[in-house]
């Protein structure tokens, strides 16, 4: 149980999604002096993420202090039953725990978060909140209470843009100007009610730095299998890093930073992105899975025609593999007798780590267990979880490539992947930092949180 005690200082935590240490505190060169200057009075280091090293549950886990498998949320699309088709997409309904700003809620403090993911549809809080990406559109009702949206029309006199409409385009023109649309409208309501709105407890997560990365990061980087040196888009990062930080700079200068603790965090890093491996491909091989009928051209799983009575094992896409079991007793056409699971299981794991790149080199790929990793196992999870090529490869889930390895991707253009570093910056009004430190877990932000908010925490 939480108690919150009446604290003089308020805690603004800065979520800057997918934002990578290696661009963030390795790169001198780049104009981010706000961000520095952050840094340089406080403590700093990479923060170790969840696994899967995705957006959703990530952030639910740093502001809950708890782990996916508590949560029962394993990505974005969890399965509701133990159907063939019941994947859906995760949502703020699905995080039953307690978040930070409902314990300071209840507290009596003054709340506003802005775009946290998952923040659709809008719960009530004490304050303020502004749905996430996963809002349909700007019609939706994304803000509670509901006479915040037309705040934020008034304010802005367009749209508010919840995320990118398409940020998987090869028209990079085209996604630049919504990701500068998008980040400066969202930085035109932080900056507006950091100032006007009370609040002691004040979050927002800028979902641009993600978008980027996915939309630009062959652009950048040398070691990517489609950069092309000299390219018109190589230095988009990098200003898009610094537009940022001078973003952040008008907006600090809207609070009294002596009387405020400050947070920069992000839930994952971000990695180029060299293919992706087919495992339903793979595992049709490997004679796990049986369709009825082969498609001639790249189909989503759930439109391929199963022959479940000859299926053991299947999976789905994502920036990670998730692999199901047919459980006889489980599943409706279950195969798989219960006491041959485990071996099933060892089995599968082991020959998924064996899967070599397209060139039939190592990929030290690696298989998670939820009941291994995680505190304990709510919902339904995956059988096995796996990360191909330390995060570099892709799982597609589509059939029809008619190989193993593919360099297209099934859900359009996308050139870096999640990794599982993402970044801390921890300046106290109260106190020095201690600079460069070691990493520290997603989970133990919650504490940190807490401890800024004069939460006391039991146990």
């Amino acid at each position: 149980m939480e108690t919150a005690d009446v604290r003089s200082k308020r805690l603004l935590v800065i979520g800057l999604d997918c934002a990578t240490p290696e661009l963030l505190f390795d790169r001198p060169d780049w104009k981010l002096p706000t961000l520095r200057a952050l840094m340089a009075r406080g403590t700093y280091g990479t923060l170790r993420t969840v696994t899967p090293a995705i957006t959703i549950p990530a952030w639910a886990c740093m502001m809950t202090g708890k782990d996916p498998g508590e949560l029962g949320i394993y990505g974005f699309r969890n399965r509701t039953d133990h159907s063939y088709t019941g994947l859906r997409l995760a949502t703020s309904l699905s995080v039953k725990e307690r978040t930070l700003w409902d314990v300071l809620g209840a507290a009596g403090r003054d709340i506003v978060t802005i775009g946290v993911p998952p923040a659709y549809p809008p719960k009530p809080v004490n304050g303020t909140t502004v749905g996430c990406f996963l809002t349909p559109g700007p019609q939706s009702a994304y803000t509670y209470p509901a006479s915040a949206k037309d705040e934020i029309a008034q304010l802005l006199h367009a749209d508010y843009l919840v995320d990118c409409p398409n940020f998987r385009t090869e028209d990079k023109d085209g996604l630049l100007r919504q990701l500068y649309d998008m980040t400066e409208r969202r930085f035109a309501v932080v900056e507006d009610w950091l100032e006007r709105k009370p609040w002691d407890f004040f979050m927002f997560v800028e979902i641009g730095s993600d978008r980027l990365h996915h939309g630009f990061w062959k652009f950048f980087d040398p070691l990517h299998r489609g950069h092309v040196p000299g390219n018109k888009y190589q230095g988009v990062i990098r200003q898009y890093y610094e537009d940022l930080d001078a973003m952040l700079s008008r907006a600090l200068a809207r609070i009294d930073q002596d009387e405020t603790h400050i947070f920069v965090v992000s839930d994952h890093g971000a990695k180029r992105m060299d293919g992706g491996i087919c495992i339903n491909e793979w595992l049709i091989r490997e004679g796990y899975l049986t369709l009825k009928s082969i498609p001639d051209s790249p189909t989503p799983f759930a439109k391929l025609d199963v022959d479940w009575s000859r299926t053991s094992v299947w999976g789905e896409g994502g920036y990670y593999a998730r692999v199901f079991f047919n459980i006889a007793g489980r599943e409706p056409e279950g195969t798989v007798p219960p006491g041959r699971v485990e071996k099933l299981a060892e089995e599968v794991a082991r020959k998924i780590a064996a899967i070599p790149d397209d060139l039939g080199r190592p990929l030290a790929n690696e298989v998670f267990r939820p009941h291994e990793i995680y505190r304990t196992v709510r919902g339904i999870a995956p059988d096995l979880m796996v990360y191909f090529g330390d995060l570099h490869w892709r799982s597609v889930g589509s059939v029809g490539y008619r190989a193993l390895h593919t360099f297209e991707n099934d859900i359009g253009p996308d050139d870096a992947n999640h990794a599982r570093y993402g970044i801390y910056i921890e300046a106290l009004a109260d106190r020095p930092g201690l600079g460069r430190s070691d990493d520290v877990d997603i989970l133990s932000m919650y504490e940190r949180f807490a401890r800024a908010s004069g939460l006391a925490l039991a146990g």
